[in-house]
């Protein structure tokens, strides 16, 4: 493909963010820092903007003020100490102009990214379970919604593109086009921490992870290094109208968020890779590597949603690319401070978009419960820890059994498979023993491998005491159908 086609220009109005303007002659704010923002508690806040070269520009904020000289760019930052929760109050941002921000709230923020499943709004094209309930309970103004809208840049963009203006607080008329997933983890981490609760919203329908990841880090994967290179050498940026091109939605979606303070990130993306899954394993943590790298905030939590069950069932044993992008994703728990929510009991065969993002929400919730607020709560559900082969029986063990291994609802437990050295997989008996499975096939004498789960839409009900149910996994390496795909 040429690359002026590759660069056809969309009119999205965003790239004077990235141009050089030629007047900063009163001080202005980055769209993030505004009314109705929630500011990360417990850590040192960024408040930034652009003013005229050489200006003193003054913050204040509670009983403190905090100011900076305006650089040569026009940038200017001031760095304001820690704060603990709490709110509302007033920010004042002094230069050649005064500028009152009002209704700020300190608490906790998180940003929500990824692909439809993250961007599936609770009404809009999405209608998810219970939609209009729902929307009619969303009444929480310490929960704080900041949405950006879909932008594309072949370079890093300064500015963030917001939906309504900016920081908005959650109510029946500004949640119904908000991320679900992302409101109903605010809400649960609201109602059990008790403090504001901030979500910044980036995400794209049908997206690849390369797309969401700088230039610098997945120019070092060589598949996409030439288109890399290729915007890198643009006299100046541009908006193509296809996303999913490498760097151009961390440019123009994440870029922008930087120098926000916050805790987290949830993460529900994958479908747009799936055919390409090996290759995954990859690019998903060269792009959690590269966010940590960039926002300068250590190994934050990055918490992400395993795909979900979807197409048709299938009744004997085949070759799966959504098993082995789900495979991917569960290899990227060895990253630290990462976390899975596996949901591939809440899809739908026939929806690419299941319905059921409460769960999805509160699943994500529990990981952010356990391991950043410290409560003792069980917040995965069984992973594969090793096998023991003795005679036609495989003994399996698992972490996160939390009060024993079940199966749903007590009925047989399904979706194992064995195979023998010849590599053919065939259904296997499985039956729990303690904190253990053992697995036979009238079909395999000497087994060899276990898969289960190991599917587009599997038929798997192992869940833990918790009711949180195992991720699919194999005990094998053969080759998969992805491999070498790029």
């Amino acid at each position: 493909m040429q690359l002026t086609t590759l660069l056809k220009p969309v009119l999205t109005g965003v790239l004077s963010c990235a141009l050089v303007i030629n007047s900063y002659a009163d001080v202005r704010l980055p769209s993030l820092v505004g009314s109705n923002m929630v500011l990360q508690r417990n850590k040192p806040l960024n408040v930034w903007g652009w003013a005229d070269k050489g200006e003193k520009v003054t913050v204040s904020f509670r009983n403190g003020t905090y100011s900076a000289v305006t650089a040569a760019d026009g940038k200017w930052k001031v760095q304001l100490p820690a704060q603990q929760a709490g709110g509302p109050y007033t920010m004042t941002v002094s230069g050649h102009n005064t500028i009152k921000l009002e209704n700020i709230l300190v608490g906790e923020v998180w940003i929500a990214s990824g692909q439809s499943n993250m961007e599936m709004p609770l009404k809009g094209w999405g209608k998810i379970l219970n939609y209009e309930q729902e929307i009619k309970a969303a009444d929480y103004p310490e929960i704080r919604l900041f949405q950006l809208k879909h932008t594309t840049s072949t370079a890093p963009l300064e500015d963030a593109n917001a939906w309504d203006g900016g920081w908005q607080a959650c109510t029946p008329q500004s949640i119904p086009e908000f991320s679900s997933v992302g409101y109903f983890f605010a809400r649960e981490i609201y109602s059990h921490q008790h403090v504001p609760v901030g979500v910044i919203h980036t995400s794209w329908g049908g997206t690849v992870a390369e797309a969401w990841t700088s230039g610098e880090s997945i120019r070092k994967i060589p598949a996409f290094a030439d288109t890399v290179k290729a915007f890198e050498t643009l006299p100046a940026p541009q908006a193509p109208a296809n996303p999913n091109k490498p760097t151009l939605l961390y440019n123009g979606m994440i870029h922008p968020l930087l120098s926000y303070a916050f805790r987290g990130v949830i993460w529900y993306q994958g479908e747009g890779n799936a055919n390409r899954a090996y290759q995954y394993r990859e690019v998903f943590p060269t792009m959690i590597k590269d966010w940590r790298k960039h926002f300068n905030n250590g190994n934050f939590p990055f918490y992400f949603v395993q795909l979900a069950n979807f197409k048709e069932k299938q009744s004997q044993p085949m070759e799966s690319d959504w098993a082995e992008l789900r495979e991917a994703q569960l290899m990227t728990l060895s990253l630290p401070n990462t976390g899975m929510a596996t949901a591939v009991d809440i899809g739908d065969a026939k929806d690419i978009h299941p319905k059921n993002k409460q769960e999805v929400g509160r699943r994500l919730s529990l990981i952010a419960r356990a391991k950043v607020y410290g409560e003792k709560i069980p917040f995965s559900g069984p992973i594969y820890q090793s096998k023991k082969v003795a005679g036609n029986k495989v003994t399996l063990t698992f972490k996160h059994v939390d009060n024993g291994l079940k199966t749903k609802e007590g009925n047989i437990l399904k979706g194992f498979e064995v195979a023998g050295a010849d590599k053919k997989f065939h259904p296997a008996e499985a039956t729990i023993k303690g904190n253990m499975v053992i697995v036979t096939s009238k079909d395999v004498d000497k087994p060899v491998a276990v898969r289960y789960g190991w599917a587009d839409n599997p038929d798997g009900n192992l869940y833990n005491g918790a009711g949180l149910p195992a991720s699919p996994f194999r005990t094998d390496n053969y080759q998969g159908i992805t491999y070498g795909k790029f």
